[in-house]
């Protein structure tokens, strides 16, 4: 999204829910003394499924797209690098395809070197999809973790609250004996401009997978655990566990080892297993 079509924003009410299971609650948008910020844009054909409803990975990018747009308006895009450690997005009805859609966000939360972003979706009819994701600070120079500083604080602090949030990964490290497991080729277009797999590209996985094991998300709500970056590699494994709740899913590296994990849970199905804990990321 070009940053002239989207303007800061403070104020305005909101609800602080949780989707039931999921680790991180959706806290209401800040008072007016926060920052928020809002962007516009418009679902295109390269967004949706064959159906004309959004896929995941797009809403995933445009949540990275309006962070991206938010930081660079508040002038500190080059203050710390983010990898992103944990995202939720609670599905209330799928974006259209030419819908024009409002993203507004903002910071919900810090701990001491990770922030949480929190995003509302909304479009012709109302709120679409919510989303709050966990980042983790980068310094620039060494890309190894380093502490929030007053730079930060003094533009999101008010926003968040003062509200405290953890980074810890909370699902399993593993699938269980007896999981499905198939191939995933990584393809170049998977990689950014740091060569590693796009934190969008989970998204795709972790969708198809669950429509394969029988629990598409068409409302309810899904996580995603970013473990470790995948790079240097042209082909994962896939491995994915149906339980009583949805399924869950494990994007595995050639070590067997878990890069991303993941939880669906369609409306209706029951509660996550991660139970209550709040989830800590940046706002970059």
């Amino acid at each position: 999204m070009p940053a002239s079509e989207g303007d800061r924003r403070t104020g305005g009410a909101g609800r602080r829910r949780r989707p039931d299971g999921a680790t991180a609650p959706l806290v209401p948008t800040p008072d007016p003394t926060g920052r928020s910020y809002r962007g516009r844009r418009r679902v295109r054909l390269a967004d949706v499924r064959p159906s004309g409803k959004a896929r995941l990975d797009a809403v995933a990018r445009w949540l990275q797209d309006v962070a991206t747009d938010d930081v660079r308006e508040a002038g500190a895009r080059d203050a710390y690098a983010w990898v992103v450690r944990r995202t939720v997005l609670q599905v209330v009805a799928r974006p259209r395809y030419e819908e024009p859609v409002e993203l507004v966000t903002w910071c919900s939360g810090a701990g001491a070197a990770w922030a949480e972003r929190r995003t509302t979706v909304t479009g012709e009819a109302g709120v679409l999809v919510e989303g709050v994701s966990v980042w983790v600070s980068l310094d620039p120079a060494t890309l190894r973790p380093c502490p929030l500083g007053p730079d930060f604080t003094a533009i999101y602090g008010p926003a968040g609250g003062g509200r405290t949030v953890r980074s810890r990964l909370l699902h399993e490290a593993a699938p269980p004996d007896g999981a499905a497991r198939r191939p995933w080729p990584l393809r170049d277009a998977d990689f950014d401009v740091l060569g590693h797999v796009n934190n969008a590209v989970a998204w795709t996985v972790v969708e198809e997978e669950a429509r394969r094991r029988g629990s598409p998300l068409r409302t309810g709500w899904a996580e995603v655990e970013y473990r470790a970056a995948v790079e240097g590699v042209d082909l994962l494994e896939v491995a994915s566990a149906v339980d009583e709740g949805g399924v869950r899913v494990w994007l595995l590296g050639p070590s067997g080892e878990a890069a991303v994990t993941a939880l669906v849970r369609p409306a209706g199905a029951g509660d996550g297993p991660t139970g209550a804990g709040a989830g800590a990321g940046p706002v970059g």
